[in-house]
């Protein structure tokens, strides 16, 4: 269970006690971490095209007005929000092999379970570089020797039954749905029909939804859209500076690992728990 940070004022013999914002990062029993594809902060915050993210999501969440990813084009940004590191990768080829650290591994070495769900992968394990609307750029840990391939599954088995999540998973949709080749709205109704079931169970429930973007489209110093949502986050906009670094180190310290590359210069963020 989450541990909350209390304070207590007495008066007249009587305590009332209050909530108080988290000094550190708390332990969630799920996060699950939704990327989606190459639009600025202002293509999508504010925009009549994406309700679902607006109305639900950035009101009921807490909301990153000064996010970055760490470079162009999506394949590197995928591995640093993954492994703390774009792995030397500068460009969307494919395939790759590494045995470096990563969230997948950290979690399982720990005891902890892993899982990432892509949207039109093949066949669980599948290492092909392209399939249909599903590509491997776009799905990190298939790269790594030392996260299993039990751990990279089709979307069509992310569970309705959310207590059988894993502790993280990440959700890839494919080429159309992460907004990359269809619309906004396109992947915004994507969102509301297949990931908000699990953001309100996760409101309840002790877990987190983080849908963040790979990059920008280049327009704005890539400035892209970050929300967490869920039991124990604050509602509002926050003007912290974070990276995909900063977001890979909360998921560390909320399961107590140890950190991974640059995620280890990154400050955890703190400062939206209650």
């Amino acid at each position: 269970m989450v541990a909350f940070a209390m304070a207590a004022l007495s008066a007249a013999g009587l305590a009332t006690v209050r909530p108080a914002v988290a000094a550190t990062v708390p332990r969630p029993d799920h996060v699950v971490i939704v990327v989606m594809e190459n639009h600025s902060y202002n293509d999508i915050i504010g925009s009549s095209s994406a309700p679902y993210i607006n109305n639900t999501l950035k009101a009921g969440g807490a909301n990153f007005t000064q996010s970055f990813a760490v470079t162009h084009p999506s394949q590197p940004n995928y591995l640093e929000l993954f492994s703390g590191s774009t792995q030397g990768i500068t460009d969307d080829s494919c395939p790759h092999t590494f045995s470096t650290e990563n969230l997948g591994h950290r979690l399982i070495v720990a005891g902890d379970t892993f899982t990432g769900y892509s949207e039109d992968l093949p066949s669980v394990g599948y290492t092909g570089c392209q399939k249909g609307k599903y590509y491997r750029k776009h799905n990190p840990w298939v790269n790594f020797t030392n996260v299993p391939s039990s751990s990279n599954v089709p979307f069509s088995q992310f569970p309705t039954d959310y207590t059988r999540l894993p502790a993280v998973s990440f959700v890839i949709p494919n080429i159309c749905n992460d907004m990359h080749d269809c619309s906004v709205g396109t992947g915004d109704g994507w969102l509301s029909a297949h990931v908000n079931g699990y953001a309100q169970w996760a409101k309840t429930h002790n877990s987190v939804l983080i849908l963040t973007f790979d990059e920008d489209d280049h327009s704005q110093n890539n400035q892209i859209p970050t929300i967490f949502y869920g039991q124990h986050v604050k509602t509002g906009d926050f003007a912290e500076r974070i990276t995909h670094d900063n977001v890979l180190r909360t998921v560390e310290d909320g399961f107590t690992l140890a950190c991974v590359a640059n995620s280890c210069g990154a400050t955890p963020i703190t400062g939206i728990w209650f």
